[in-house]
């Protein structure tokens, strides 16, 4: 009698399927709304969710201005970068980004929560970000997508 043995399924990639998805930031927690971002951006919410493979969506992020930061992070929370040069530590508050860059608020948040390696930096290529509500991906007949 032969054993029964059932393989498991590896996406292969170009059999996947990559779809659009508009996500809206008006009111929502920034924090809530990026971890969802980042399953969407890795398929974590598709069936054929390959660990290896990049299995997953495109994310158009609108309203990035009106995003939402509990607590006291708006004044306690710092972003650090560095120039490269000694002494060169530059610091931000998340006030002054969210005032000056509020589209580099979403992208730092969702970056931090997607894989650290080639494959997750390919998944960040796949998140477009606007402060406003217009984006230029019309063409790409997005689906709306509640968080």
């Amino acid at each position: 009698m032969k054993p029964l043995i059932q393989s498991t399924y590896m996406a292969k990639p170009h059999e996947v399927e990559h779809k659009w998805y508009v996500v809206d930031l008006d009111g929502k927690v920034l924090g809530r709304a990026a971890a969802q971002i980042a399953k969407i951006l890795m398929g974590k919410h598709k069936s054929e969710y390959t660990p290896h493979v990049d299995t997953g969506d495109y994310v158009i992020v609108v309203n990035a201005d009106k995003v939402v930061l509990t607590g006291k992070k708006l004044d306690q929370k710092v972003y650090y970068r560095h120039s490269g040069y000694p002494g060169g530590i530059k610091a931000t508050k998340a006030r002054d980004l969210l005032a000056k860059h509020p589209e580099r608020l979403v992208y730092l948040a969702v970056k931090g929560m997607l894989p650290k390696n080639r494959l997750g930096r390919r998944m960040l290529k796949k998140l477009k970000i606007y402060s406003g509500p217009d984006h230029p991906h019309e063409a790409q007949k997005p689906e709306r997508l509640e968080i």
